[in-house]
């Protein structure tokens, strides 16, 4: 069991959540339970399911909770692209950001590699 907040790609899961919400603040009041709703719900799942699995008991949990991470750094990763293409999100940040979810991503599937490779 190790402190998550140590984790530097829960760190940089945690800043993207904090991004996130705050760029979503300019999206049209419409997409509140929509898009919004739900790019925030899949973002703050990035470093939830980090920090859930750091709590568990093997590398095994550790690495499922991992997966679950990265399957919901793909779905940002899409809702970003609609949210781009919607004019919702300024091109120059939604690339900071999807340059951002793609480091999370290849980071997640390190550190998923390097547990297996542990037991």
């Amino acid at each position: 069991m190790q402190d998550y907040k140590k984790l530097i790609v829960w760190q940089k899961a945690h800043a993207l959540s904090l991004m996130i919400y705050k760029v979503t603040e300019i999206f049209p009041k419409e997409e509140l339970y929509g898009l919004v709703s739900q790019i925030r719900r899949a973002t703050v799942s990035i470093a939830t399911n980090i920090a859930e699995g750091t709590g568990r008991n093997s590398n095994q949990d550790f690495s499922r909770f991992l997966h679950i991470a990265y399957g919901s750094s793909s779905e940002v990763e899409y809702l970003l692209m609609l949210s781009s293409e919607l004019k919702y999100v300024p091109l120059d940040i939604a690339n900071k950001l999807n340059s951002d979810i793609i480091e999370i991503k290849k980071m997640l599937a390190s550190l998923q590699k390097k547990l297996k490779t542990v037991h």
